[in-house]
């Protein structure tokens, strides 16, 4: 049985449904923190169980039976929990279980010295794995474009982006991801460790998004940038807790040194279509505001 995550997140859940389109529900499961937010994949024949990552005695239970697991990586960091400490446990559990091989959401940036906090969990992720004695693939996932919206941020209401200078980026669609992440599930040999970089197919900075709002919105989104000083002190003086800080700013200091860079058509032949260009995931997001 396959398990999958997290699959009440965005990116999990659009994985299982990508997966379930690939082979038949009842070799799926999920694990999730509240079953009855997947009551829809229950209704389908995926098995649901509830596994927490902060609970590790409940992940036994909910990776019964794997023979792949799918690490959707935790974000427990950002609310001041360990993140590390829930990825070993989950690797500790996928193993006792008898999962061959665990599959987990890295990052395109995964690097013991990246400038984005991260890309550094994500890199110590890769090590467990690695000195984990399974079989293992870690999905370096292009930046998420979904962030994109967030990073525009109160641009878009006052017309000017006016966050820390950055560098290119190569984004990727969360659609797209999970149906790479669903493909290389369903075949089991395939991506011995990291993936390439699973990107889209532009390389693009937030002077580039900021134009694509402006044309998507009909009217003028210009792009200023700042010092990160000044970031750091509107975030501090907006109570932005110290650690979302740091990540942010770290954002823009990592694209600076190209970590978010370049692309690579990994993600095209995975899915065997163009990726998702970021006009069109601009434009959906900006709908639903």
């Amino acid at each position: 049985m396959i398990i999958v995550t997290g699959a009440t997140g965005q990116l999990g859940h659009a994985i299982v449904e990508a997966l379930v389109r690939r082979v038949s529900p009842n070799k799926v499961g999920v694990s999730v923190r509240d079953p009855q937010k997947a009551d829809d994949l229950a209704k389908r024949g995926v098995r649901v169980r509830q596994g927490d990552f902060a609970k590790a005695e409940t992940l036994t239970s909910a990776f019964e039976g794997a023979t792949q697991l799918l690490l959707v990586s935790s974000n427990a960091a950002a609310h001041g929990g360990d993140t590390l400490q829930q990825h070993r446990d989950a690797i500790a559990a996928a193993k006792a279980a008898g999962a061959r091989r665990i599959l987990y959401t890295s990052h395109m940036a995964a690097d013991a010295k990246s400038e984005f906090g991260p890309a550094r969990d994500h890199a110590a992720t890769e090590e467990m794995l690695r000195e984990s004695g399974v079989k293992w693939t870690s999905l370096r996932d292009g930046f998420h474009a979904a962030s994109a919206l967030w990073m525009l941020g109160e641009g878009l209401k006052t017309g000017v982006v006016d966050t820390p200078a950055d560098g290119k980026t190569a984004w990727a669609a969360h659609a797209d991801l999970a149906e790479a992440a669903a493909a290389i599930l369903a075949d089991e040999g395939s991506f011995d460790g990291p993936t390439p970089a699973l990107t889209g197919s532009e390389l693009l900075d937030l002077a580039d998004l900021a134009a694509l709002a402006s044309e998507i919105v009909g009217k003028p989104i210009r792009r200023e940038p700042s010092r990160d000083e000044s970031l750091e002190e509107k975030l501090k003086a907006a109570g932005v807790p110290e650690k979302i800080a740091k990540l942010t700013i770290g954002y823009y200091r990592a694209s600076r040194a190209g970590e978010f860079a370049p692309t690579n058509p990994t993600l095209e032949k995975l899915i065997g279509r163009r990726p998702t260009p970021m006009r069109d995931v601009l434009a959906k997001m900006l709908a639903s505001t």
